[in-house]
């Protein structure tokens, strides 16, 4: 029986010793419970509802132009109708322009998320980093959407290893 309990015991030892550390984080609370995140998410939203009244206004003259047009296109002549047509679809190509420039990719809208939100995100992410090295983790999770890894223990990366066993250099 004492050798039964003693080769538990030391079983157990042995797989704690090579197990894993990890910890589990919630970014999104975390980014929440931050003062300057909360002002730079403000921030951000005024930038946005500004662009989007710009955008609006655009719209509603971009529509007045266009019942304008279809009110007087049957009196027209077909060299009027065809300048005012492509004046419709200047103002509409140039507010598809403004609205891509505003929000679409790499925008206003996302520089400016850049500027004010990436700083914090940093600190946070720098702060998880010397929670890890400090704590010994091998991994920090992110619940806050969906599992991700936050962190990992370089030395636990065995890519290479793979990729050498499938023979790619």
């Amino acid at each position: 029986m004492k050798t039964f309990l003693f080769l538990a015991f030391f079983s157990l030892a042995v797989f704690t010793g090579n197990a894993q550390r990890y910890a589990v984080i919630d970014s999104k609370y975390i980014l929440e419970k931050i003062p300057d995140y909360k002002d730079a998410q403000i921030k951000l939203d005024e930038f946005s509802q500004l662009w989007q009244q710009e955008l609006d206004q655009k719209q509603v003259a971009v529509d007045k132009m266009f019942k304008d047009y279809e009110a007087e296109q049957v009196m027209l002549p077909d060299n009027l109708k065809k300048k005012r047509e492509d004046e419709l679809y200047n103002k509409e190509k140039e507010l598809r322009d403004l609205q891509r420039k505003r929000f679409g990719f790499e925008g206003d809208l996302f520089k400016k998320r850049q500027e004010l939100i990436k700083p914090i995100q940093d600190r946070v992410y720098n702060a998880v980093q010397k929670l890890a090295i400090d704590k010994q983790y091998d991994f920090i999770l992110d619940k806050s959407e969906g599992i991700t890894v936050i962190f990992a223990d370089p030395k636990l990366d065995k890519s290479e290893e793979l990729l050498k066993n499938l023979g790619v250099k």
